[in-house]
């Protein structure tokens, strides 16, 4: 049930005060300025990782043949804990792809992050990884931060709020996309690993064949609402994406005017009861978003047709 009244402070609590389950909307940006700061504090460490020893990274691989490195356990640790510290554990849920159990979380406001978006480029030291931080609410997100460690940004949103990004100086601004290109022109951006035949054979027969690969969902992201490209296109093979590593991307993308939906123009949807996001996204600035998405579905028929 919701409850829209403030936690009262109790002298032998740790938890500041705070919000009870059911916070108003109007409450965020309360909630927001603790989770920038979480997140400065949570790119400090991935740097510091980043630039170390990488046999002290201590690479490990899951299920699926992804790796994963003490850096990832690190800032995953230090996210969850900075979040508990300030909001508690009674009105929160916390979904981490380091510590996710399988279920999802039965609290109504829940945090999905990914500590460490891209760990493959870390460890090849392309520069191009990110974390993602997600409130996310009825199953979708109303709160987001995405870090660009390397670039010494975050980019941040709330519902209706608009997306801005901030630099390490303290500078901020508000962006908004602004599609300019024809669709021959684009510029797409494509995953560095993530790759299929039949992924490959919609890439190659788009009429935009202007593609970069770019590697970490948030750093995409990034690059499209600064208007430097102006779409993302995947596709699930043998794994797929988990919600942690589009629902804080999807509303940095959506609150500066852009889209994210699967081919078929659906919304997503989190922390149900599959992790998992099967089938083919499009994740772009808008304008031409209904005609990739119409294309991509039916190159992808074509290529099962020719199966």
């Amino acid at each position: 049930m919701r409850r829209n009244i403030l936690r009262l402070y109790k002298q032998n609590s740790s938890v500041p005060v705070l919000f009870k389950i059911g916070i108003k909307m109007s409450k965020l940006n309360q909630i927001l300025e603790i989770t920038r700061t979480v997140a400065w504090g949570a790119a400090d460490i991935l740097r510091s990782h980043y630039r170390g020893n990488q046999e002290k990274l201590d690479i490990q691989y899951k299920s699926g043949n992804d790796p994963v490195t003490v850096a990832d356990i690190a800032v995953s640790n230090y996210i969850i804990q900075g979040l508990q510290a300030q909001l508690g554990n009674d009105d929160f849920g916390y979904i981490s792809e380091e510590t996710y159990n399988g279920q999802p979380s039965p609290q109504e406001y829940v945090w999905v992050i990914d500590p460490l978006d891209g760990t493959r480029n870390f460890i090849q030291k392309t520069g191009e990884y990110a974390i993602h931080i997600a409130l996310v609410h009825q199953h979708r997100p109303v709160l987001a931060v995405v870090a660009t460690p390397e670039a010494e940004k975050i980019y941040h949103a709330t519902l209706g709020g608009g997306t801005y990004v901030e630099y390490r100086h303290g500078k901020k601004e508000k962006l908004q996309v602004n599609p300019t290109r024809n669709l021959e022109d684009l510029i797409l951006l494509v995953s560095r690993s993530h790759r299929s035949e039949p992924l490959d054979y919609i890439l190659q027969h788009l009429p935009c064949q202007n593609q970069q690969n770019v590697g970490s969902v948030g750093c995409k992201i990034a690059i499209i609402v600064e208007g430097k490209a102006d779409a993302y296109i995947s596709l699930s093979s043998k794994s797929a994406p988990k919600d942690w590593d589009i629902a804080a991307p999807e509303l940095i993308l959506a609150e500066a005017g852009g889209k994210y939906t699967s081919y078929d123009g659906s919304t997503l949807v989190y922390n149900t009861d599959d992790i998992n996001k099967w089938g083919g996204f499009v994740a772009s600035n808008g304008k031409y978003h209904s005609e990739l998405c119409h294309q991509a579905a039916n190159l992808l028929a074509q290529w099962h047709g020719q199966e």
